[in-house]
């Protein structure tokens, strides 16, 4: 029953898995240094706090979402098996959904 929705979304977070981890680090690194370079150019300190608080907020966002997706793959089996062993016992059917890794 849940099969032929839950087999495509697996198959595309294990596809798109280790790209994504790849771009929020990139993303993140080059952000963090743009906002860095504005910190150190600014000559006001109402654009240095500006630029500081842009800073520690960049931070804190992409480390959450490093965590996050870090979370997410490590998590992807337990929920697998956990929809896999849910999907038997209503139906008596089993779509033995896998995480390819």
């Amino acid at each position: 029953m849940f099969a032929n929705v839950i087999q495509p979304i697996v198959a595309l977070l294990n596809t798109l898995m280790a790209p994504l981890l790849a771009i929020v680090g990139a993303a993140g690194a080059l952000y963090c240094v743009v906002l860095g370079v504005k910190f150190a150019k600014a000559e006001e300190p109402q654009d240095r706090e500006k630029a500081k608080g842009a800073l520690k907020n960049a931070i804190i966002g992409f480390v959450l979402i490093f965590v996050l997706l870090l979370a997410l793959n490590i998590l992807m089996p337990q929920l697998v098996t956990w929809v896999n062993e849910t999907a038997s016992k209503q139906g008596g059917y089993s779509p033995n959904i896998s995480v390819m890794r």
